[in-house]
Protein backbone atom coordinates (compact mmCIF):
# COMPACT_ATOMS: atom_id res chain seq x y z
CA UNK A 1 0.00 0.00 0.00
CA UNK A 2 1.28 3.18 -0.88
CA UNK A 3 1.10 6.58 1.12
CA UNK A 4 0.26 10.11 -0.50
CA UNK A 5 3.14 12.17 0.50
CA UNK A 6 2.93 16.00 0.76
CA UNK A 7 5.30 17.64 -1.27
CA UNK A 8 7.67 19.76 1.06
CA UNK A 9 7.17 22.42 -1.70
CA UNK A 10 3.51 22.41 -0.76
CA UNK A 11 3.62 22.30 2.60
CA UNK A 12 5.83 24.87 2.67
CA UNK A 13 3.64 27.04 1.02
CA UNK A 14 0.24 26.32 2.98
CA UNK A 15 2.23 27.56 5.89
CA UNK A 16 2.94 30.85 4.11
CA UNK A 17 -0.59 31.17 3.42
CA UNK A 18 -1.76 30.38 6.72
CA UNK A 19 0.62 32.80 8.29
CA UNK A 20 -0.37 35.34 5.75
CA UNK A 21 -4.24 35.45 6.56
CA UNK A 22 -3.20 35.75 10.22
CA UNK A 23 -0.94 38.59 9.92
CA UNK A 24 -1.91 41.87 11.01
CA UNK A 25 -3.36 44.34 7.75
CA UNK A 26 -1.37 47.75 8.14
CA UNK A 27 -4.73 50.26 8.55
CA UNK A 28 -5.07 52.86 5.80
CA UNK A 29 -4.11 56.08 5.52
CA UNK A 30 -6.99 58.48 6.07
CA UNK A 31 -7.91 62.25 5.40
CA UNK A 32 -11.28 63.93 6.54
CA UNK A 33 -12.72 66.40 8.82
CA UNK A 34 -14.92 66.22 12.11
CA UNK A 35 -16.34 68.89 14.48
CA UNK A 36 -16.07 66.14 17.36
CA UNK A 37 -12.84 64.70 19.10
CA UNK A 38 -14.99 61.99 19.93
CA UNK A 39 -14.72 60.81 16.17
CA UNK A 40 -11.02 60.73 16.35
CA UNK A 41 -10.91 59.02 19.84
CA UNK A 42 -13.36 56.58 18.31
CA UNK A 43 -10.99 55.87 15.22
CA UNK A 44 -8.02 55.41 17.80
CA UNK A 45 -9.98 52.98 19.36
CA UNK A 46 -9.72 50.95 15.83
CA UNK A 47 -6.66 51.40 15.33
CA UNK A 48 -5.78 49.88 19.40
CA UNK A 49 -7.96 47.01 18.00
CA UNK A 50 -5.77 46.71 14.99
CA UNK A 51 -2.60 47.32 15.56
CA UNK A 52 -2.36 47.29 19.48
CA UNK A 53 -2.05 50.54 22.26
CA UNK A 54 1.93 50.48 21.95
CA UNK A 55 1.70 50.92 18.27
CA UNK A 56 -0.55 53.71 17.98
CA UNK A 57 0.27 57.72 18.56
CA UNK A 58 -2.21 60.30 18.88
CA UNK A 59 -1.52 64.06 18.54
CA UNK A 60 -3.40 66.82 18.83
CA UNK A 61 -2.83 70.40 18.26
CA UNK A 62 -4.00 73.03 20.70
CA UNK A 63 -5.08 76.32 19.39
CA UNK A 64 -8.64 76.32 17.66
CA UNK A 65 -8.73 72.39 18.40
CA UNK A 66 -8.57 71.40 21.76
CA UNK A 67 -8.46 74.85 23.20
CA UNK A 68 -10.03 78.48 22.17
CA UNK A 69 -9.41 81.94 23.30
CA UNK A 70 -12.55 83.52 24.84
CA UNK A 71 -13.02 86.16 22.39
CA UNK A 72 -11.35 87.25 18.86
CA UNK A 73 -8.28 89.06 20.40
CA UNK A 74 -5.40 87.23 20.54
CA UNK A 75 -6.72 83.92 18.96
CA UNK A 76 -5.32 82.29 16.48
CA UNK A 77 -8.01 84.04 13.63
CA UNK A 78 -6.96 87.29 15.06
CA UNK A 79 -3.17 86.25 14.70
CA UNK A 80 -3.60 85.06 10.98
CA UNK A 81 -5.66 88.01 10.13
CA UNK A 82 -2.51 90.53 11.86
CA UNK A 83 -0.15 88.42 9.57
CA UNK A 84 -2.66 88.93 5.98
CA UNK A 85 -3.50 92.36 6.71
CA UNK A 86 0.48 93.89 7.70
CA UNK A 87 1.39 91.69 4.52
CA UNK A 88 -0.72 94.01 2.26
CA UNK A 89 -1.34 97.41 4.62
CA UNK A 90 1.24 97.21 7.45
CA UNK A 91 0.28 100.61 8.26
CA UNK A 92 -3.64 100.07 9.18
CA UNK A 93 -4.54 101.71 12.69
CA UNK A 94 -5.66 98.02 13.55
CA UNK A 95 -2.33 96.43 12.61
CA UNK A 96 0.53 95.86 15.87
CA UNK A 97 4.00 96.54 15.11
CA UNK A 98 4.67 92.87 17.12
CA UNK A 99 2.29 90.76 16.93
CA UNK A 100 3.46 87.85 18.67
CA UNK A 101 4.71 90.31 21.68
CA UNK A 102 0.93 90.81 22.02
CA UNK A 103 -0.26 87.75 21.78
CA UNK A 104 1.83 86.83 24.54
CA UNK A 105 0.48 88.92 26.66
CA UNK A 106 -2.90 88.39 25.73
CA UNK A 107 -2.31 84.38 26.23
CA UNK A 108 -0.99 85.87 29.75
CA UNK A 109 -4.00 87.37 30.85
CA UNK A 110 -7.02 86.29 29.14
CA UNK A 111 -8.60 82.67 29.58
CA UNK A 112 -9.11 80.37 26.97
CA UNK A 113 -11.69 77.31 26.88
CA UNK A 114 -12.31 73.97 25.59
CA UNK A 115 -13.15 73.97 22.20
CA UNK A 116 -15.94 71.34 23.14
CA UNK A 117 -17.17 71.15 26.77
CA UNK A 118 -16.60 66.90 26.38
CA UNK A 119 -13.03 67.53 25.14
CA UNK A 120 -11.22 66.90 28.03
CA UNK A 121 -13.05 64.08 28.82
CA UNK A 122 -12.49 62.38 25.70
CA UNK A 123 -8.61 63.07 26.06
CA UNK A 124 -8.30 60.86 29.49
CA UNK A 125 -10.62 58.15 27.46
CA UNK A 126 -8.03 57.91 25.10
CA UNK A 127 -5.61 57.71 27.84
CA UNK A 128 -7.15 55.30 29.68
CA UNK A 129 -6.21 52.66 26.17
CA UNK A 130 -2.45 53.25 27.19
CA UNK A 131 -1.92 54.79 24.21
CA UNK A 132 0.93 57.43 23.55
CA UNK A 133 -1.01 60.67 22.92
CA UNK A 134 1.24 63.96 23.10
CA UNK A 135 0.25 67.95 21.76
CA UNK A 136 1.76 69.34 18.96
CA UNK A 137 1.53 73.56 18.89
CA UNK A 138 3.09 75.97 16.54
CA UNK A 139 3.19 78.15 19.84
CA UNK A 140 6.66 79.28 21.20
CA UNK A 141 8.82 78.67 23.74
CA UNK A 142 7.75 81.94 24.88
CA UNK A 143 4.17 80.88 25.39
CA UNK A 144 5.21 77.97 27.78
CA UNK A 145 3.55 79.17 30.88
CA UNK A 146 0.58 80.62 29.51
CA UNK A 147 0.42 77.52 27.49
CA UNK A 148 0.61 75.11 31.12
CA UNK A 149 -1.32 77.30 32.83
CA UNK A 150 -4.73 77.08 30.91
CA UNK A 151 -4.16 73.22 29.43
CA UNK A 152 -4.53 72.26 33.40
CA UNK A 153 -6.91 75.12 33.97
CA UNK A 154 -9.04 73.07 31.60
CA UNK A 155 -8.36 69.70 32.33
CA UNK A 156 -5.96 68.52 30.05
CA UNK A 157 -2.81 66.85 30.98
CA UNK A 158 -0.54 65.22 28.67
CA UNK A 159 2.05 63.79 30.50
CA UNK A 160 0.46 60.52 32.05
CA UNK A 161 0.39 59.61 27.95
CA UNK A 162 3.60 61.32 27.30
CA UNK A 163 6.50 59.51 24.90
CA UNK A 164 9.08 59.26 27.75
CA UNK A 165 10.99 61.10 29.05
CA UNK A 166 7.52 61.88 30.19
CA UNK A 167 8.76 65.45 32.07
CA UNK A 168 10.70 65.83 28.92
CA UNK A 169 13.67 67.67 29.05
CA UNK A 170 14.71 70.70 31.38
CA UNK A 171 16.18 72.91 28.22
CA UNK A 172 15.07 74.45 25.17
CA UNK A 173 16.91 72.64 22.44
CA UNK A 174 16.90 73.00 17.78
CA UNK A 175 16.00 69.88 16.69
CA UNK A 176 17.36 68.30 13.80
CA UNK A 177 15.88 69.97 10.52
CA UNK A 178 14.90 72.67 12.85
CA UNK A 179 15.75 76.96 12.82
CA UNK A 180 14.59 77.91 16.16
CA UNK A 181 14.96 76.23 19.58
CA UNK A 182 11.69 74.04 20.63
CA UNK A 183 10.57 72.33 23.85
CA UNK A 184 9.05 69.13 24.91
CA UNK A 185 8.24 69.21 28.85
CA UNK A 186 5.39 67.01 29.97
CA UNK A 187 4.12 65.90 26.99
CA UNK A 188 3.85 68.95 25.18
CA UNK A 189 5.88 70.09 21.90
CA UNK A 190 6.37 73.65 21.39
CA UNK A 191 7.46 73.89 17.80
CA UNK A 192 7.86 77.66 17.19
CA UNK A 193 5.91 77.69 14.39
CA UNK A 194 8.31 75.15 12.16
CA UNK A 195 7.22 72.47 9.84
CA UNK A 196 5.00 70.01 12.03
CA UNK A 197 5.96 66.34 10.09
CA UNK A 198 9.44 67.43 10.84
CA UNK A 199 9.18 68.22 14.24
CA UNK A 200 7.35 65.13 15.41
CA UNK A 201 10.03 62.86 13.51
CA UNK A 202 12.89 65.09 15.20
CA UNK A 203 11.15 63.89 18.63
CA UNK A 204 10.35 60.49 17.76
CA UNK A 205 14.19 60.36 16.94
CA UNK A 206 15.52 62.26 19.85
CA UNK A 207 13.05 60.51 22.87
CA UNK A 208 14.56 56.85 20.86
CA UNK A 209 10.85 55.97 20.39
CA UNK A 210 9.89 53.17 18.14
CA UNK A 211 8.21 54.07 15.21
CA UNK A 212 4.59 53.98 15.17
CA UNK A 213 2.94 51.52 13.01
CA UNK A 214 -0.38 54.15 13.31
CA UNK A 215 -0.01 58.14 13.32
CA UNK A 216 -3.45 59.54 14.51
CA UNK A 217 -3.78 63.38 13.72
CA UNK A 218 -6.17 66.04 14.98
CA UNK A 219 -5.53 69.73 14.16
CA UNK A 220 -7.91 72.73 12.22
CA UNK A 221 -5.27 73.40 9.80
CA UNK A 222 -4.91 71.69 6.75
CA UNK A 223 -1.21 72.70 5.69
CA UNK A 224 0.03 70.78 9.62
CA UNK A 225 -1.62 67.35 8.84
CA UNK A 226 -0.18 67.71 5.19
CA UNK A 227 2.76 68.36 6.64
CA UNK A 228 2.77 64.85 8.76
CA UNK A 229 1.73 63.13 5.31
CA UNK A 230 4.51 64.95 3.80
CA UNK A 231 6.95 63.25 6.24
CA UNK A 232 5.70 59.96 7.45
CA UNK A 233 3.76 58.82 3.76
CA UNK A 234 7.18 57.93 2.84
CA UNK A 235 8.08 55.54 5.85
CA UNK A 236 5.55 53.07 5.42
CA UNK A 237 3.56 54.61 8.53
CA UNK A 238 -0.55 54.80 8.25
CA UNK A 239 -0.99 58.58 8.53
CA UNK A 240 -5.18 58.98 9.96
CA UNK A 241 -5.75 62.66 9.62
CA UNK A 242 -8.40 64.39 11.23
CA UNK A 243 -9.11 68.38 10.43
CA UNK A 244 -11.09 69.72 13.23
CA UNK A 245 -13.94 71.77 12.23
CA UNK A 246 -15.45 72.70 15.42
CA UNK A 247 -14.38 76.50 15.45
CA UNK A 248 -14.84 77.14 12.01
CA UNK A 249 -17.90 78.81 12.35
CA UNK A 250 -15.80 81.24 14.58
CA UNK A 251 -13.01 81.77 12.80
CA UNK A 252 -14.69 82.37 9.86
CA UNK A 253 -17.18 85.06 11.83
CA UNK A 254 -13.80 86.92 13.27
CA UNK A 255 -14.82 90.82 13.52
CA UNK A 256 -11.18 92.43 13.31
CA UNK A 257 -13.19 95.99 14.64
CA UNK A 258 -14.65 94.61 17.61
CA UNK A 259 -10.97 93.28 18.29
CA UNK A 260 -9.32 96.25 17.52
CA UNK A 261 -11.90 98.49 20.23
CA UNK A 262 -11.20 95.71 22.57
CA UNK A 263 -7.58 96.06 22.06
CA UNK A 264 -7.78 99.68 22.70
CA UNK A 265 -9.30 98.75 26.05
CA UNK A 266 -6.57 96.46 26.94
CA UNK A 267 -3.36 98.18 26.01
CA UNK A 268 -3.05 100.50 28.33
CA UNK A 269 -4.11 97.96 31.03
CA UNK A 270 -0.91 95.66 30.00
CA UNK A 271 1.15 98.29 29.39
CA UNK A 272 1.27 99.89 33.64
CA UNK A 273 0.70 96.70 34.90
CA UNK A 274 3.98 95.87 33.18
CA UNK A 275 5.42 99.16 34.20
CA UNK A 276 4.57 98.55 37.85
CA UNK A 277 5.56 94.66 38.16
CA UNK A 278 8.25 94.52 34.92
CA UNK A 279 8.35 92.46 31.75
CA UNK A 280 9.18 88.68 33.32
CA UNK A 281 5.75 87.49 31.55
CA UNK A 282 5.50 90.04 28.47
CA UNK A 283 7.37 92.49 26.77
CA UNK A 284 4.82 95.04 25.19
CA UNK A 285 8.24 97.68 24.90
CA UNK A 286 7.85 98.87 21.20
CA UNK A 287 4.82 96.08 20.11
CA UNK A 288 3.28 98.88 18.84
CA UNK A 289 5.67 100.93 16.54
CA UNK A 290 5.41 99.93 13.12
CA UNK A 291 8.71 100.57 10.92
CA UNK A 292 7.88 102.98 7.96
CA UNK A 293 4.32 104.28 9.17
CA UNK A 294 3.37 107.75 10.37
CA UNK A 295 1.15 108.23 13.46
Amino acid sequence: MHHFQVPRLLIALLFTLIASSCAVTPPARHSGQTNDVGAFVADARTQVSVVGAPRVLAVFDLDNTLLAMEQGLGSDQWYEWQKEQHAHEPCDPRVVGDRLAVQGALYFASAMRPTQPDAPELLRELQDLNVPVIALTSRGVDFRLQTFRELRRNGYDFRRSALSPEAGWPDDFVPDNGIRPVRYEDGVFLTTGQHKGAMLDALLRKTGAEMPSVILMLDDKQTNLDAIHETFDPLGVSVRSWRYAGEDGLVAGFDPEASDRLWQQAAPALDSLQQVFGADHYDLNGAMHKSGCTD
